[in-house]
């Protein structure tokens, strides 16, 4: 058998490697550049993230400002970085999950509890306001203008300090008062002494009071006036009193002295009294009593007989009235009391005609009827 022979197209394999050890040798020097330069590169880049990342925040909390250096990205995680507690009731200037930017400026303001006493409860609020008034409006507990805020509105929050408002309410009352009338007295010159006269009665009056009454928390603290009217006019009684002493009654007698002398037509007189403003009435008898006596025992005569007060002019005696004429006075009568005279007349047409005359002058003469000279 023959021997076979390859032929063979390529190089040996000797020969390749000695062409990649040749390449690799020839451009060693261009690879070490290459990768010093990307080594170069990434360290760059890392070294500006982490720079970039780098922030400066001012954070500013129970009064004290701080000034942080982070890497992380929202406010949260700084303050859980740097051990910052914010209670539930803080309040924070920025939402925690926002994310945070070089220069921030972070304010935590920590809440106090406040003791709120108000419409009969006490509560445990929280609040970040630095004085009362501003507290309550965070809180929204109405405060009206009349009501009481204890401590005053303008006051600091404290820690745990109580705030007490006290409602205050006003109400208007109306209330009707009778005002009594009082009795005024005047004096009568009129009247006896002694005597009394009402001239106008009184009235009460009424009074219209408007009453304020003020309560705190329901309870009544003061009341008082603030209007009043007069509804019904008080009238005062008018009680009039006589001055006017009592007439001294003298008693006439036979031998009782003559005052004075008159004439009655032709016939002169001596009287023993003189009787002014006598009231001059008439009368007569009734029908079927014809002759009828007098209280002095004597018959009724028209032209004669005269009742009168035996007080001021005794049975028996003569007068003479001004415009009337002689008459005796032989009756009395109920009506008759002091300066009246009752005149006789035979008939009632005449009692009629003669009617009620008053302003007389009557003169008590005696008992012995004048005659002419």
């Amino acid at each position: 058998m023959g021997e076979i022979v390859n032929d063979e197209t390529h190089e040996p394999r000797s020969s390749s490697m000695s062409l990649a050890m040749r390449w690799k040798h020839e451009n060693v020097r261009v690879v070490s550049v290459i990768a010093a330069v990307a080594v170069v590169i990434t360290l760059i880049t890392v070294l500006y993230m982490y720079g970039a990342s780098k922030k400066t925040l001012s954070i500013r909390v129970d009064g004290q400002e701080h000034a942080i250096e982070t890497r992380q990205d929202t406010l949260r995680n700084v303050l859980d970085e740097h051990a910052i507690a914010v209670g539930a009731h803080d309040a924070v200037s920025k939402p925690l999950d926002t994310e945070i930017t070089d220069g921030d400026k972070i304010v935590i303001e920590r809440a106090l509890p406040v003791n709120v006493i108000v419409d009969g409860q006490k509560k445990t609020h929280y609040t970040t306001k630095k004085s009362v008034s501003d507290a309550l409006v965070s809180l929204q507990i109405p405060v009206k203008t009349a009501d009481k805020v204890y401590p005053g509105q303008d006051a600091a929050v404290a820690n745990n300090m109580d705030i007490r408002i006290v409602r205050v309410s006003k109400n208007v009352e109306e209330r009707k008062v009778k005002v009594p009338f009082q009795v005024v007295k005047k004096a009568d010159p009129t009247l006896l002494k002694g005597k009394t006269k009402t001239v106008q009665k009184g009235k009460e009056g009424i009074v219209v009071q408007k009453i304020e009454k003020v309560y705190e928390d329901g309870k009544l603290v003061y009341s008082q006036l603030v209007d009043k009217s007069v509804q019904t006019k008080q009238v005062n009684q008018v009680l009039a009193y006589g001055t006017k002493k009592e007439p001294e009654v003298v008693v006439l007698s036979a031998s009782s002295p003559s005052v004075g002398s008159g004439k009655g037509g032709k016939v002169g007189f001596d009287y023993k009294d003189m009787l002014e403003n006598v009231q001059l009435t008439a009368y007569t008898e009734q029908e079927g009593s014809p002759g009828a006596k007098t209280a002095s025992g004597t018959k009724v005569v028209e032209g004669r007989t005269i009742a009168v007060d035996p007080k001021l002019i005794p049975l028996g005696w003569w007068v003479y009235i001004e415009g009337v004429g002689f008459r005796r006075a032989e009756d009395t009568g109920g009506a008759v009391k002091g300066k009246i005279i009752d005149v006789y007349y035979e008939s009632k047409g005449a009692v009629r005609k003669f009617g009620r005359k008053k302003g007389h002058t009557v003169y008590v003469i005696g008992p012995v009827k004048p005659e002419a000279n």
